[in-house]
């Protein structure tokens, strides 16, 4: 008789809300090729794009998002937020399920960025289990925008 040698390791979730019914959904990271859909509503979840957040929903997704998060602190009239948009697309296309990159508008939420000190924009932070763990201020590229995520939370390189 043999044993299992190796446990299962729990399935990495994202949550996200949908942005035609406003209900939370939480999808697993491993199945977002899949086209997952809205529990509610039934359209599609595509994380392959930053999602907007709200701070209405920023905690939720924040906290309950196990994949590192990477959030946009942005305003529609901000020429270098709008010179970041292309590689903030690329990354979500890229490293879909690994990585979830969100959008927040800093003048619609003042509280939540007043809440993380956003003095300049953009501003990008990178949150894993729910905590703040690299941030960057002004446009970077593509490749420090990786780099940026990839940085090692404990700071040991």
């Amino acid at each position: 008789m043999e044993q299992a040698t190796s446990q299962k390791k729990p399935a990495r979730r994202i949550m996200v809300t949908c942005p035609f019914c406003g209900r939370r959904n939480r999808i697993v990271a491993d199945r977002v090729a899949d086209r997952p859909r809205c529990g509610e509503c039934g359209r599609p979840l595509l994380v392959d794009r930053p999602v907007k957040v709200s701070g209405s929903d920023f905690d939720a997704v924040i906290g309950g998002t196990d994949v590192p998060v990477l959030v946009d602190f942005y305003a529609d009239w901000c020429g270098p937020c709008k010179t970041m948009a292309p590689a903030l697309d690329e990354l979500a296309a890229a490293r879909a399920g690994e990585v979830l990159v969100a959008k927040l508008d800093t003048d619609r939420e003042p509280e939540i960025a007043g809440r993380f000190g956003i003095r300049g924009i953009p501003t990008l932070i990178v949150f894993r289990e729910g905590r703040e763990s690299a941030r960057s201020t002004g446009a970077i590229g593509a490749k420090e925008l990786a780099e940026l995520v990839d940085q090692d939370p404990s700071g040991a390189g």
